[in-house]
């Protein structure tokens, strides 16, 4: 079945009965509560200018809370460390940034959602001449990039516990101004993900050896930040067996692997894991059809949420959301998707590109309104994402 709108083609589920309501079922978890199943995915926009977060950052988050978004994470932002940002119009969460960062959770809440802020630190992924600190290398594990990016210097002790202090305080501020938790990057081969991945943490100490030694850096800052706000806050995890300059690689290769490694992390603190994939419906593993995250919550019990073309025809292909022209709009893959959230696979269901353009997409699809939804569009994205939204259709 296929309806039309705005000219284009929408491949709709055969099932007569199907729904999304479980969805909308709320989540509660001893820490948070939420009204439904529904996250937005961190995706940067790169509107801010020095570090400050654009003047419509709040009614731009508020709007996919109103929509139906449950939990709202956001764009990356740069703890309080000088060579965190992957480039100059990242935002801060530090200094005057805060203010802009607060006003954001209050309009997220008077919406009725909840937001965490995504913590990100580059590595040596940052593209160091487009920073304000053009001059600084680069840190990571190592010196080697596998960007290409330079120049770059290994982490010494001194600069691991500068980043894990950074973290901390950026967790802090986050409860202090209102927010509802945190999301820790640590995929897509950016900092923390430097140390897991053997490619890029090529050191000779403790902080280096198996998958299960290379978590070394990232238990040490997750327990960093856990001490420093305590029990009760949430602190998601995100990672990824994919990173930005190799979609092919894997951190782990068995369930066996992924137990090893993922168990030291929860037990320095992490409460909940954003299992990053492009394509939520593939398997992770032969022998089982349970995606990423999927594995994850069996193999940890802990709330999981996954991710990947959610509603869309064309997974993301490109390396920057900027080679991504447009992709068809479908309701088929959420045939699979309920199948498996109804079954216990996952707990949270993230939505990227599809709630960029339609910021009400869970309440569009709720009641069937399917005429209302756009496929994604980059160029109009990416003109209107500075401000609260893109222009509606009667626009």
């Amino acid at each position: 079945m296929h309806v039309t709108s705005q000219s284009v083609e929408i491949s709709l589920p055969l099932q007569s009965d199907f729904s999304i309501e479980p969805l909308f079922a709320p989540l509660e978890t001893g820490q948070i509560t939420l009204s439904n199943r529904f996250a937005m995915s961190p995706m940067t926009r790169a509107f801010a200018t020095s570090g400050m977060p654009s003047e419509g950052a709040a009614d731009y988050y508020r709007r996919r809370a109103a929509g139906g978004v449950g939990l709202i994470i956001t764009e990356g932002v740069a703890p309080p460390h000088p060579v965190a940002h992957q480039g100059e119009n990242i935002p801060e969460f530090h200094g005057a940034a805060l203010d802009r960062w607060a006003e954001v959770a209050k309009a997220v809440h008077g919406a009725g959602g909840k937001i965490f802020a995504q913590l990100w630190h580059a590595g040596t992924a940052r593209r160091a001449w487009q920073t304000r600190n053009p001059h600084e290398p680069s840190v990571g594990p190592s010196d080697y990039s596998a960007d290409g990016n330079g120049p770059n210097r290994a982490m010494t002790d001194s600069d691991i516990a500068d980043v894990i202090a950074a973290f901390a305080a950026a967790a802090v501020s986050a409860k202090r101004i209102g927010f509802d938790g945190v999301n820790i990057h640590g995929a897509h081969g950016y900092l923390i993900d430097q140390f897991f991945w053997a490619r890029t943490n090529q050191r000779d100490d403790a902080y280096n050896g198996d998958f299960v030694e290379r978590t070394r850096f990232g238990r040490e800052l997750i327990a960093g930040m856990r001490a420093a706000v305590g029990p009760d806050f949430p602190i998601m995890l995100r990672w990824s067996q994919w990173k930005g300059p190799d979609y092919n690689a894997k951190l782990v290769e068995t369930p066996q692997e992924l137990e090893s490694f993922l168990c030291p992390l929860v037990e320095a603190g992490v409460d909940m894991f954003d299992c990053s994939t492009r394509r939520f419906w593939l398997p992770e593993f032969d022998g089982s059809d349970l995606n990423l995250a999927g594995w994850t919550r069996k193999l940890t019990g802990k709330v999981t949420m996954t991710v990947g073309s959610v509603g869309l025809e064309a997974p993301l292909e490109g390396r920057t959301m900027g080679s991504i022209i447009n992709a068809g709009f479908t309701l088929s893959n959420l045939v699979r998707l309920m199948e498996m959230f109804e079954r216990g696979d996952f707990d949270l269901v993230a939505l990227g590109r599809s709630v960029l353009m339609n910021p009400d997409w869970p309440t569009l699809v709720r009641n069937g309104r399917y005429d209302g939804l756009r496929a994604y569009d980059h160029g109009i994205v990416a003109k209107h994402l500075e401000c609260a939204d893109v222009p509606s259709l009667s626009s």
